[in-house]
Parts: structure tokens; C-alpha cells; sequence
């Protein structure tokens, strides 16, 4: 996935280098958003001839009017990154660092309190790799640099009217103030916690055994942290994504004794016969209430993503 900015350029010179330019394409989305654009595309297109390697540019469908600008163009890029690597049987890289990894887990952790943001971004899910994971963005401008690799800026990336550019200009450096090594301390946290997480996930295993639903009695006699992280689990399932915040009903979701309850995200926890199951709350109109989830891959926690972990 190739904007032509800086750690996308690195990114696309290493896979080349490694790969080979003859099994190496690049991806291009053009928003049309900014007066930029038509230059950046420009700019990718001449890095991909300069190094022999097949540029793919799709254009954006117009912006929407309202909600959230950069998660509707991250989905974007990600459904026709996928639809792509799916004809081609390929994998999808993408230019995440150990920068963007620290500003990720902060933000999810004041968004959204779970232990999965702390957690932060996988080397590998699924079809999505992120290659640069273990290089901070000053790495990544020395590579550049050194290897004479010039890259477009995106002057969005500068303006506090993004959360991420907030936490990145103002948060950090707050942190930074507090200890030199902020950052450094963040990523070690998460990949203490990751580890731990590989252990947690096979007390699920082991109580679940492959099944998606469980017997309301049982999760009532289990510890309370692994209820939530089995409930949890669950409704991800079936939502086809995370659903955050299930964990936090669970009294509510033992109380039950029949019936339904309607949780975030469009799930439902359902009591039949004593047994708890998770499902699509539907719609008015039959339809489902939330749309399959376009993230990179499998629910996190799930046998699937487990498998794909590197």
C-alpha cells in the first residue's frame, strides 16, 4: 500500500530489494481530496517506474458529508487493498512503525478501555503484514535518506483537527517531558502484554473447546476475569469484529435467565435452554445492524488470527 509518503516509500524500496521487483505491485488510492493529490499520484507513479515494479491507482468513491473522514478512507484503502491481494493470492504490506504503534495504543486506550488497546498492532494479520513494526520513524527517515529515497508529505499529517496528530504533537511530547523513554517503555508494556495474552487466550481455548456458545451455569462458576475475556471472545465472533465494551456487561449477561440482551455494536447475548450464545442483532428491516467489519483480519483472540500471528 503506497501513498508516497515516507514510510510507505521505505516500505516499497525494502520489499523490492527483498521480494524482487517482478513480484512487488504497489497500491495507490487517490481521494481526491486535497489539491496534492494528482501530484502524489504522479510522484508514486515515477518511484514505481524508477524501480520496475506495477502500479495500481483506484479512485476514491466521493468522500461522505458527514462522520469520521480518515476511517472512511482507511476503509477504503484496506477493502480494495484486500479485493486486490484476494485475485493475486497475495499479501498486503503496509508501512506501520514502532511510531505509529505507540501513538495506536494511546489512542485506543483513551477511546476505548480494554485490555485489547494495549495489546497495539500485530506484525501479521491475516493477508496484512506491517514489516516496519520494530522501526521508529526516525529509522525510517535515516533508510530513506541514505538510500537517496525522496517521498511526498501530507500536510494533513500537521493539523490538530486529527486525533492521531494531537496525540502525536501534544501527548507525546508531554510524555517525553515525563521520561526520555516513553516510547520505548510503551512498546515494551505492550509486548509484555501480548505475550500474556497468548497464555489468556488458551484458557479460553480450553474452557470453549471450539465451541461458540457455553453453558450459563459454567461461565458463572469461572473466575470473573476469564468470564469477560470468554464473553468477550464470543461477541467478537459474532459481530465479525471487536465489539468493545461486551466485556464490561457481564453481570448483566450472567443475570440472564432467557431472553435476549442488546449489547454495543450490534450484538445480542441470547439465554436459551441455559445455554449463552452471541449473534447479529438484526434490523428493523431483517438486514444485519452493523456491516462486516473491512479490518485486515480475523477477530483478534480468534483461531484464525491466532494461527496467523508471525
Amino acid at each position: 500500500m503506497y501513498s508516497g509518503g515516507r514510510d510507505s516509500t521505505c516500505l516499497l524500496d525494502l520489499a523490492v530489494r527483498i521480494a524482487g521487483a517482478d513480484v512487488t505491485s504497489a497500491l495507490h488510492v487517490n481521494y481526491g481530496l486535497r489539491a496534492a493529490a494528482e501530484d502524489e499520484q504522479r510522484h508514486c507513479a515515477q518511484r514505481c517506474a524508477t524501480l520496475g515494479v506495477e502500479l495500481v491507482v483506484r479512485r476514491a468513491p466521493p468522500a461522505p458529508t458527514a462522520g469520521n473522514l480518515q476511517a472512511w478512507a482507511r476503509e477504503v484503502r484496506y477493502a480494495e487493498a484486500h479485493a486486490l491481494a484476494a485475485r493475486r493470492g497475495a499479501d498486503i504490506a503496509v508501512g506501520h512503525t514502532a511510531s505509529d504503534q505507540v501513538e495506536t495504543i494511546l489512542y485506543r486506550l483513551a477511546s476505548s478501555p480494554s485490555r485489547r488497546a494495549l495489546l497495539g498492532m500485530r506484525a501479521r494479520e491475516g493477508r496484512l503484514v506491517r514489516p516496519l513494526l520494530a522501526l521508529t520513524r526516525e529509522q525510517v527517515s535515516a533508510y530513506c535518506r541514505e538510500r537517496g529515497l525522496d517521498w511526498v508529505e501530507d500536510e494533513s499529517n500537521e493539523s490538530d483537527a486529527y486525533a492521531r496528530n494531537r496525540i502525536r504533537h501534544g501527548l507525546l511530547e508531554a510524555l517525553r517531558a515525563v521520561h526520555p523513554a516513553a516510547e520505548r517503555n510503551i512498546l515494551a508494556v505492550a509486548q509484555t502484554l501480548r505475550e500474556e495474552a497468548e497464555v489468556l487466550d488458551q484458557l479460553i481455548d480450553a474452557e470453549l473447546q471450539g465451541r461458540e456458545q457455553i453453558a450459563l451455569e459454567r461461565l458463572r462458576e469461572l473466575p470473573a476475569a476469564l468470564g469477560r475475556l470468554i464473553v468477550q471472545r464470543l461477541a467478537d465472533a459474532a459481530a465479525g469484529r471487536p465489539a468493545p465494551g461486551t466485556a464490561r456487561r457481564l453481570e448483566e449477561i450472567l443475570a440472564l435467565e432467557r431472553g435476549a440482551l442488546d449489547l454495543p455494536h450490534g450484538v445480542r447475548a441470547r439465554v436459551r435452554d441455559g445455554v449463552l450464545r452471541f449473534e447479529r442483532t438484526p434490523r428493523r428491516d431483517g438486514g444485519p445492524a452493523v456491516p462486516r467489519s473491512l479490518r485486515p483480519g480475523p477477530p483478534p483472540g480468534s483461531p484464525k488470527a491466532r494461527e496467523a500471528r508471525p
